[in-house]
């Protein structure tokens, strides 16, 4: 099979990624899936906006999978809220493509790359599916974004989108019932969630230097004090252990940052600051050690689309206690691989991790059947295979439906020349 996969722009390409955490991205586990497609014999190009002068048009990503960079305005990474200006001129330049050499299905990532690849397929007969990775209606339901006018039109434009390709791949049950919301098909949705590296992230291999009281762990990008702010209060009622917390900027650069000074604020007036560890951003070839020195993983995110770092642990053997919701609840299976609880509740929260720790070999069988999980279930092989049963059932080709080209050209959307 011919696949064409369709991102924004290059950048969100990079195989390696100095990281902040929460991990993930508009084309977060496109590279992954796309090297699984190819390993399961399957002809993979990759299609993105050229977003550096220094690019060549044309390269291997990983063994079997082609990347293509497109001129679609400036050779420059671009904000979110600039990219659908260019999307036109990019559907132009897959149009002529695909119309030389037609894929056998094309699967868009992001919903302006989904807008693309609609408008250039309307002359040839080829399915489009769409992975979104995070919906305009979750954002706004979490106040993750701000400006409320672009999001009403993200969120039409998505439902639009959904309507009219073949299938949606959504990564979590959540997003599954936000698609039917907005009027998509059920049968027309296919939960596919992200993949893990199972071969990197796995419960043997080294572990990160750690004293002899019990570790807690927590993974943020310090972009916002809720989370990580619960955390520390319900850490203060936790005797006994540490709490290392990763993410954010370098270490270095830690002291100047203002959230971590708040943070540190509150764990000193809390009296917990000698117990609380910032490590700030840990690069992906570090993180598997420090996931595995932890006793417990502890995440309460309110707005997690990826849950990519509870799968993490899980692969490295460390169970999670996470805030139930997203996609937490798809993971962490509650009481077998690890614990959910309600959001906003520290004192409950404080009392689940004394329990846990009090029990170590109840922590242990968590361990154990996280990554048990996490293998069988999240292994990027698994998750390609998934993925082309969905392309299989969208064959034959579809084309662009009349109401979402009458949508488009009515917002001045249009295959550029």
């Amino acid at each position: 099979m011919k696949i064409a996969l369709v991102a924004e722009q290059a950048s969100q390409l990079t195989p390696s990624r100095g990281r902040t955490a929460p991990c993930g991205g508009p084309a977060h586990g496109l590279v992954p899936l796309a090297g699984a497609l190819a390993g399961l014999g399957h002809d993979v190009t990759v299609y993105a906006r050229r977003d550096a002068g220094s690019q060549p048009s044309r390269s291997s990503m990983v063994p079997g999978v082609t990347l293509e960079r497109l001129p679609a305005g400036p050779a420059a990474v671009l904000p979110p809220d600039e990219v659908l200006a260019h999307m036109s001129a990019f559907s132009g330049q897959l149009a002529k493509r695909w119309n030389r050499k037609t894929p056998d299905i094309v699967h868009a990532h992001y919903w302006t790359s989904g807008l693309a690849a609609l408008a250039a397929t309307r002359d040839v007969s080829v399915p489009v599916v769409q992975t979104f990775h995070t919906l305009g209606v979750s954002e706004r339901r979490s106040a993750a974004a701000r400006d409320a006018a672009g999001l009403d039109r993200r969120i039409k434009m998505e439902a639009l989108i959904a309507r009219s390709v073949r299938a949606v791949l959504a990564s979590s049950s959540g997003e599954q019932e936000d698609l039917t919301r907005l009027g998509v098909p059920r049968r027309s949705v296919a939960v596919v969630p992200y993949g893990v590296d199972t071969s990197q992230f796995l419960p043997e291999g080294p572990v990160a230097r750690r004293s002899s009281k019990p570790r807690l762990l927590a993974v943020d990008p310090l972009d916002s004090p809720d989370s990580v702010a619960g955390i520390i209060r319900a850490f203060a009622e936790v005797p006994g252990c540490e709490l290392v917390i990763a993410g954010g900027p370098a270490r270095a650069d830690l002291a100047g940052h203002p959230l971590y000074k708040q943070l540190m604020a509150l764990a000193a007036s809390l009296g917990v600051d000698r117990r609380v560890v910032f490590v700030g951003q840990v690069s992906q070839a570090r993180m598997p050690a420090l996931l595995r020195s932890a006793d417990l993983l502890v995440h309460t995110a309110l707005y997690e689309p990826f849950g990519m770092t509870p799968l993490e642990a899980m692969a490295c053997g460390t169970p999670v206690l996470a805030t139930a919701g997203g996609a937490h609840e798809d993971k962490v299976v509650d009481g077998a691989t690890g614990v959910l609880v309600r959001p906003g509740r520290p004192a409950a929260l404080a009392a689940r991790i004394r329990h846990l720790l009090a029990t170590p070999m109840l922590l242990q069988g968590y361990g154990i059947a996280a990554a048990d999980r996490a293998r069988s279930r999240y292994s990027w092989d698994r998750i390609g295979r998934e993925t082309l049963a969905v392309y299989e059932r969208s064959l034959p080709g579809g084309r662009l439906g009349a109401g979402l080209a009458d949508d488009l050209e009515a917002d001045g959307f249009r295959v550029a020349a």
